[in-house]
């Protein structure tokens, strides 16, 4: 039996926001003249996105008066600070947590006293003693469960985790590994307006997300996997802790990094997974711009990475638990659509990538 993808779950905040409401929240929060704001109403049009989610409700205000977070004042001072985050951080994010791994195990035969590790997944929180505590006590694990945690990874922590939860599972047998990825990508808006905020301002969202990992049958089947890094990239997509939040750079030069780096890729990947062979793609939904560029230089119809851009269009980008909202799709498709490519990308520049058999 291989190490299998068992059953995923997913949670959101709140309800869905317009794409258009929180473009409205940019220009005023950016006091923006006419031609800025044209500009950035164009990228929010091009997004390929219609919702996101975020804990925060003032991204769906027209009014400073009417924000809860940030202040009521046209220049948004004080504007808050990376404690000020935290503290919504870790209020908001063991609710999440909690909801998108109760319902990855409602799916699943296993009961929360037979989980015996907990992979903790997340770029834009973090505090001791950790969420995963919490997530224990809520969830009625046992006090011996082995935590793990990966913070900072960026977009593709996830595939991190999957490895890691197969690793496990290949030194124990009997382990029931839940991985789980919490995100609160908006708590960290920038009110500098600039290339990396208009661009990071405009896809992300946030969202939960858990994964069971047992030897089994059931489920996707983790049959390889292999890192990359692009190191011309090092620069343009990174992320670090700032006074007002986590700072993210986000250069408009990614997508073709990536179309660069891929290329070089594709042909590792055809010797080791027999690439061409490959019919059915999970890629992460980093931006409209980047799943286009990763199938134009794959020759990957959009068919084929359907779930992916449904994923981008409903949430955004919700960083590391982004891959598992796609996985999630496929494993409850009807039908066996065979190996499966997983791709994520995120700092350094890294390319991450899982090859998958859902039969």
């Amino acid at each position: 039996m291989n190490n299998s993808i068992i059953s995923i779950g997913t949670a959101n905040p709140g309800k869905a926001i317009r794409q258009r409401s929180i473009g409205e929240f940019m220009k005023m929060a950016h006091s923006l003249g006419p031609v800025d704001a044209r500009k950035l109403q164009f990228v929010y049009n091009q997004s390929g996105i219609e919702t996101r989610f975020s804990v925060l409700n003032d991204f769906e205000k027209s009014d400073f008066k009417d924000f809860n977070f940030f202040p009521n004042s046209a220049d948004l001072e004080p504007f808050p600070s990376t404690k000020d985050r935290m503290q919504v951080f870790r209020k908001e994010a063991p609710k999440l947590a909690v909801e998108a791994i109760s319902n990855c195990l409602s799916t699943s035969q296993v009961k929360p006293e037979e989980v015996t590790h907990l992979i903790l997944v997340s770029c834009t929180g973090m505090y001791a003693p950790g969420l995963e505590l919490e997530i224990m006590e809520k969830m009625g694990f046992n006090d011996t469960v082995e935590r793990y945690c990966i913070h900072f990874m960026g977009c593709y922590a996830a595939f991190t985790a999957i490895k890691m939860a197969d690793r496990i599972c290949d030194s124990d047998p009997d382990a029931k590994v839940v991985l789980a990825c919490v995100e609160l990508c908006t708590i960290h808006f920038q009110k500098e307006y600039n290339e990396d905020n208009l661009l990071a301002n405009a896809l992300f969202g946030d969202g939960a997300a858990s994964a069971l990992v047992a030897n089994s049958k059931e489920g996707i089947a983790i049959k390889d996997y292999q890192s990359n890094l692009v190191r011309e990239g090092e620069g343009d997509m990174a992320w670090h802790i700032g006074d007002f939040g986590f700072e993210m750079k986000l250069s408009k030069y990614i997508p073709g990094l990536l179309e660069k780096g891929i290329e070089d890729l594709g042909k590792k990947l055809e010797e080791k997974f027999k690439l061409s062979t490959i019919k059915n793609f999970a890629i992460h939904p980093g931006g409209k711009m980047i799943l286009k560029k990763v199938e134009e230089s794959f020759g990957i119809a959009s068919e084929q990475n359907c779930f992916a851009h449904q994923v981008l269009r409903d949430f955004g980008n919700m960083s590391s638990a982004t891959i598992l909202f796609v996985l999630e799709k496929i494993l409850k498709q009807t039908g066996n659509p065979g190996e499966i490519l997983a791709m994520g990308f995120g700092p350094g520049l890294t390319l991450e990538t899982l090859l998958l058999d859902k039969r």
